[in-house]
């Protein structure tokens, strides 16, 4: 039988959407900032281990790919035209930028799911509970 989870009143909800957002993309539980939330390289712990949250619920799909492939083009695109223009050969070019770009893609497709994970808990989005502080329930 699963446990239930903590109470919003004894764990450290962040204080926004920015704060949710950080701490999954540091690969921490966005609920309570705490335990891992992920349990392999890209697969999110079932349930968090300290305020019990089940992630099993998240849907970020291919979302995070794509926000990466956006990214590491417009980061990318100054520097391809920087090298054809510096008169380096197309296939020099390419040769040099798609190892980079791969290994850009690789290395933010982690910290980009875990935002994604954050945002949809934060927002409420799919099965995910929408939780706030008592101070911002506040009228």
């Amino acid at each position: 039988m699963p446990h239930q989870r903590l109470s919003p009143e004894l764990i450290d909800l962040p204080q926004g959407w920015v704060a949710a957002l950080v701490r999954g993309a540091r690969g921490k539980c966005p609920r309570c900032g705490e335990a891992a939330l992920f349990r392999k390289w890209l697969k999110p712990v079932d349930a968090c281990g300290h305020c019990r949250q089940d992630w099993s619920l998240q849907q970020a799909d291919d979302f995070p790919a794509y926000i990466g492939i956006f990214v590491v083009g417009h980061l990318l695109a100054p520097v391809v035209i920087a090298m054809i223009s510096a008169g380096l050969s197309a296939w020099l070019t390419l040769a040099i930028l798609l190892p980079v770009s791969i290994l850009m893609l690789i290395a933010m497709l982690q910290p980009t799911k875990g935002a994604v994970i954050a945002f949809l808990w934060w927002h409420g989005i799919g099965a995910f509970k929408q939780e706030r502080r008592e101070d911002e329930r506040a009228p």
